[in-house]
């Protein structure tokens, strides 16, 4: 049995030899006229979702930002290192992106540190202040949800996980300045990869719609 290295050496020989092949002329057109994506996807670094397999995307069809939960930070300017606000930065201001999509997913590892934190692992340094994000979210889904189920509680949390990096979008002035132009969109979903089933959020009516 090949190793996961392995399987992406001989991934990338399948590749080269033949879907790259197929789409030459796309491919020397986006190296020679650049990128010029519509959508930036946040998504989350989990390895079973996968923006581009799920959409179906051509190469250049979207920019990609993903980190643990698919989180967006709220605008700071303090520290150093910031990952994804420059991501976001470069696909508003450096490529005009005109949609910014978070996907959420169901089954989310990170969500779930932050739900159910183990004191005794101390093996996480950067993870549980990352997730802590959502720690006000995480309240309310167990203030309004009291009676529900830990699955259901989850799935509250993971949706939410969608709408505070879509509150946090906002508090970034070139998105605001943007979307009040009317040259972005924003986009909350929610895929359960396992139904599969992919939810969009209704901005009136206040909750996630399945795409059908």
């Amino acid at each position: 049995m090949k190793d996961g290295v392995e399987k992406l050496m001989q991934g990338y020989r399948r590749y080269r030899n033949g879907d790259y092949e197929e789409t030459r002329p796309l491919i020397e057109s986006l190296v020679s006229e650049g990128q010029h994506p519509e959508v930036a996807v946040v998504a989350c670094s989990d390895s079973r979702v996968d923006p581009a397999i799920l959409f179906q995307a051509d190469p250049g069809d979207l920019f990609m930002v993903r980190n643990v939960a698919n989180l967006v930070p709220p605008m700071e300017e303090e520290g150093t290192y910031h990952g994804t606000s420059a991501a976001l930065e470069f696909a508003v201001l450096g490529l005009g992106v005109k949609h910014i999509l978070v996907l959420g997913h169901a089954h989310c590892g990170g969500i779930k540190l932050m739900m159910e934190p183990d004191p005794y692992d101390s093996s996480f340094k950067f993870v549980p202040a990352w997730v802590s994000m959502l720690s006000a979210a995480h309240r309310r889904v167990l203030a309004t949800m009291s009676h529900a189920g830990p699955e259901a509680r989850t799935r509250a949390c993971e949706q939410n996980a969608v709408l505070v990096s879509l509150e946090n979008l906002t508090t970034f002035p070139w998105v605001r300045e943007r979307i009040q132009l009317g040259d972005l969109q924003l986009h909350g979903w929610y895929v359960d990869i396992a139904a599969p089933q992919l939810s969009a959020y209704d901005w009136e009516a206040g909750k996630f719609m399945p795409i059908s």
